[in-house]
């Protein structure tokens, strides 16, 4: 009920909002891109594909936004942020002459009516896998959010591979429904559209498809996807190696649901001599199911694990740890499980251990630039701690 009424809230300001900067997105192609995993990823290959096609696009994604030559910080934790700042970057955009935007929506967005009167040319789904249920309760609930993108749209590009999401969504949504995947059933697939990435990864190639799909839509030649998608490198704190001459590998993600760090982890695992160590934690008064699932996902595909805080808030590192460790079965606490509640030491500790050839994936914080303890931010940077726990071993500190 009193989700309900927050809500109505909500969409008296999303009104309040639109009608104050004059209903932009009917003056611009507004891109939406949803689903648990890879939005942001999509969301950038989207913004570059256009860029390069000559275009002028603006975008707003978990990492900020980016209106014009200029970047803007979107606040701590934020995907979708409130309506009054969704218009007012719409209207800067829809001002400087940009034709189209591409914009990152959440569930809680959608559900909360942060993006009503938002006028949505293209849907884009990636994913829908386990997250967020502490708020919607059921998968169907939690798909339910999603589908209100492709309410009015002209295009509803969705993932043929991910059956349960196409499945409940192919009927429900609006427009022309274009399926992408790798398999050959879709209609943009790798068969008819050849795609050479720099990024590793079988679910970067679809958040690519899904961009291909979407450009497709707009008219974007299938010559210039291609060519776009092949220089395009990396979104910050996505699968990002920091190499400072240590001698085994490093890398930093934000992946923090089980679908994300499984992809991740099957994408790191060495097909050499090396372990693969998993540094990884989960959020505090957030969807606790999801937490013995990231267990078993990194029992499954780690030598080494690492549990540590991840913006915890006000529930207790070792509690959040104890429910991650009821999915993991196959390892030996204090040889091939570890639980340091200081992320910086337990980063420090993953580095310290690491030998030739290992891999060592730290999780769930990527781009972020802070870690929430009670109601408090504060600052964070996992570039920079990482970067100097890799120096002080390399100088042997």
């Amino acid at each position: 009920m009193w989700q309900r009424i927050k809500n109505y809230y909500h969409l008296a300001q999303a009104f309040l909002a639109a009608v104050i900067f004059n209903f932009p997105s009917n003056k611009i192609k507004v891109i939406g891109v949803t689903g648990t995993d890879g939005k942001t990823t999509t969301v950038h290959m989207i913004y570059e594909i256009i860029k390069a096609s000559g275009q002028k696009v603006s975008m707003i994604s978990s990492v900020g936004a980016a209106i014009g030559s200029k970047a803007f910080d979107t606040g701590f934790h934020v995907t979708t942020p409130s309506s009054w700042q969704v218009q007012k970057y719409l209207r800067k955009a829809a001002d400087s002459g940009h034709k189209y935007f591409v914009l990152e929506t959440t569930s809680h967005g959608l559900d909360q009516n942060r993006l009503a009167y938002v006028h949505f040319e293209i849907g884009v789904l990636t994913n829908i896998t386990h997250d967020h249920l502490d708020y919607h309760g059921t998968w169907e609930n939690y798909a339910a959010s999603k589908a209100k993108l492709f309410k009015n749209v002209a295009y509803s590009i969705l993932n043929y591979d991910d059956h349960k999401s196409f499945s409940f969504l192919q009927n429900k949504a609006a427009g022309q429904v274009i399926p992408y995947g790798i398999k050959s059933g879709a209609d943009i697939n790798t068969k008819n559209f050849p795609l050479k990435l720099k990024i590793k990864g079988d679910y970067n190639l679809e958040n690519a498809l899904a961009s291909a799909a979407a450009t497709k839509a707009l008219g974007v030649s299938k010559q210039k996807i291609v060519r776009a998608l092949a220089k395009f490198s990396k979104v910050p704190g996505r699968m990002e190696e920091i190499n400072l001459g240590q001698g085994f590998n490093v890398i930093v993600d934000f992946a923090h649901t089980p679908n994300a760090l499984s992809q991740a982890l099957r994408t790191l695992k060495p097909k050499r001599p090396g372990r693969l160590m998993a540094v990884f934690g989960a959020a505090g008064e957030r969807d606790k199911l999801k937490r013995p699932i990231m267990g078993r996902v990194a029992d499954e595909n780690a030598d080494i694990i690492i549990l540590t805080a991840e913006d915890p808030r006000n529930e207790k590192v070792l509690d959040i740890a104890s429910q991650i460790k009821k999915g993991i079965k196959n390892k030996t606490e204090g040889k091939s499980l570890f639980v340091i509640e200081d992320r910086e030491k337990a980063i420090g500790y993953a580095i310290n251990l690491a030998a030739k050839n290992d891999i060592v994936g730290i999780f769930g914080k990527g781009h972020e630039k802070s870690m929430c303890f009670g109601k408090k931010e504060s600052p964070w940077d996992e570039f920079h701690v990482t970067a100097t726990a890799i120096r002080r071993r390399v100088n042997g500190k």
